[in-house]
């Protein structure tokens, strides 16, 4: 069973960036692709990017490209979310997952989310 932990969140100003963060309790993280999502008050859960294990592939939803990068640090079982020129309607929780599967279909571990708040 692995745990995650995201942290980073916070208030920040549109145009403003904020790197969240998602730490893994097992060193298994390292063979996982891994997620980020969002959920924005009323919304549903929608998905943000994606990254294989070893982090040579990402893919973003459209509303973040050229804006979000994720990354990962397997020595750290660590991934990332770097999000920068940042808009009032990325205010959301944001939660990480990881898929043991590698097929970005399974997510079956989750963090409890951190949130981030854009202010216009």
């Amino acid at each position: 069973q692995v745990q995650l932990v995201e942290s980073g969140g916070g208030l920040v100003q549109a145009g403003g960036s904020l790197r969240l963060s998602c730490a893994a309790s097992d060193r298994t993280f390292s063979s996982y692709a891994m997620g980020w999502f969002r959920q924005a008050p009323g919304k549903e859960r929608e998905f943000v990017g994606r990254i294989n294990w070893s982090g040579g592939s990402t893919r973003y939803a459209d509303s973040v490209k050229g804006r979000f990068t994720i990354s990962r640090d397997n020595a750290k079982n660590t991934v990332y979310l770097q999000m920068n020129s940042l808009k009032p309607e990325d205010t959301a929780v944001y939660y990480c997952a990881a898929d043991p599967s590698g097929t970005y279909l399974h997510y079956a571990y989750w963090g409890q989310g951190t949130q981030v708040t854009v202010s216009s």
